[in-house]
């Protein structure tokens, strides 16, 4: 399926700042997907993110996350792979997917492994 159809099916399919985002978390439920490496994730990540890597995405995110009427929120590094996983959240049907872009934006705390988590 070409990029271009997966855009015109969506039905909510959005880029989200930062900002937002942590307006949104105080308002309701997220799953703040990050969809990097294992190594990446354990060198830094968004407090209450989960990782599951994008080689993942496709063929077993029905599975670990089968509500698609819960607001997901994806971010990777630069954002090249949470816009991949966007795209397949959207063809798999589900309903509300953000794509917030890359750790490398982010401009709040972080998880690193020096630091210890919340």
């Amino acid at each position: 399926m070409y990029i271009s159809n997966l855009f015109k099916r969506s039905k909510k399919a959005y880029l989200i700042h930062p900002k937002t985002y942590k307006k949104m978390i105080e308002e309701k439920v997220i799953v703040l997907l990050d969809v990097r490496t294992q190594s990446e994730f354990e060198h830094a990540h968004i407090p209450n993110a989960i990782l599951f890597p994008i080689s993942r995405v496709e063929q077993h995110i029905e599975t670990y996350f089968p509500n698609k009427q819960l607001t997901y929120v994806i971010y990777c590094r630069s954002g090249i792979r949470s816009h991949s996983a966007l795209l397949i959240m959207k063809q798999l049907g589900y309903d509300v997917v953000y794509d917030m872009g890359g750790l490398i934006d982010w401009p709040y705390e972080i998880i690193t492994k020096k630091s210890k988590p919340i």
